[in-house]
């Protein structure tokens, strides 16, 4: 634990479910954390919410679509801390629909945050990862290998975010920058429009995908688990 206490992690879309999961278990061990989201009263609540005491958690502004503005954020995360030793690339969307019901202004949102978002976050990035010798972690989904119905548009995020981020692991593995993509399965969040259950749920839990960071960190520098899929070990009908 003592090799990522005083780190730097930035998480974009790192105001609940997944993204402030994450933030909650790197907290615990010390980190300094970082969280992005597009509404500012939102965004500053997490951060009071995770640290009510202050001290650990900057709160930043950011839509992910907007590479400016995810420039801007490691400006600012350089100037504060002066490193980015993480990046977890996590803020996602999620529309589902028929084709014939999609709509454009839908199928534009879930590409530009779940795929060019990650883009702009990483290429904003880089150069500072490159520097801390870091790691960068991306949130897939088994909808990243596995398609379904109602799911032109997410199911083409996805898949293009597993290809994008293991393309990325063999461009930087030289620079001593480690990738994973991280597939889950079912979590519980708010994510698409769905309500937690308050610890009956059967789905995986946020801070399960936290651990699943934190164990990747810790692990020995010269393994990479660069594809890492995770899913309830029951199903709702179990």
């Amino acid at each position: 634990m003592n090799q990522l206490k005083g780190k730097v992690a930035l998480i974009t879309g790192g105001t609940k479910g997944i993204g402030y999961g994450i933030a909650e278990v790197l907290l615990n061990v010390g980190m300094r954390i970082v969280i992005t989201g597009r509404d500012k009263d939102q965004t500053f609540k997490a951060a009071y919410e995770l640290t009510p005491n202050g001290g650990k958690v900057l709160p930043l502004v950011a839509d992910v679509r907007d590479y400016t503005a995810m420039q801007e954020v490691v400006v600012e995360v350089l100037k504060t801390y002066g490193q980015i030793d993480v990046l977890i690339a996590n803020a996602g969307v999620g529309h589902f629909a028929k084709i014939s019901d999609l709509t454009v202004d839908q199928w534009k949102e879930t590409i530009g945050v779940n795929l060019t978002g990650v883009f702009h976050s990483v290429k904003a990035s880089l150069e500072a990862i490159k520097k801390a010798k870091g790691y960068i972690m991306t949130i897939s989904s088994l909808a990243g290998t596995n398609f379904f119905a109602n799911g032109t548009a997410y199911n083409a995020s996805k898949f293009g975010l597993t290809g994008f981020t293991q393309a990325l692991m063999l461009d930087v593995r030289n620079d001593d920058v480690k990738v994973t993509t991280i597939m889950p399965g079912s979590v519980s969040s708010h994510f698409g429009g769905r309500s937690p259950e308050d610890g009956k749920d059967w789905r995986i839990q946020p801070e399960d995908i936290g651990q699943i960071v934190l164990d990747l960190l810790q692990m020995h520098p010269r393994t990479l688990p660069s594809k890492i899929e995770v899913r309830p070990s029951k199903t709702a009908s179990s």
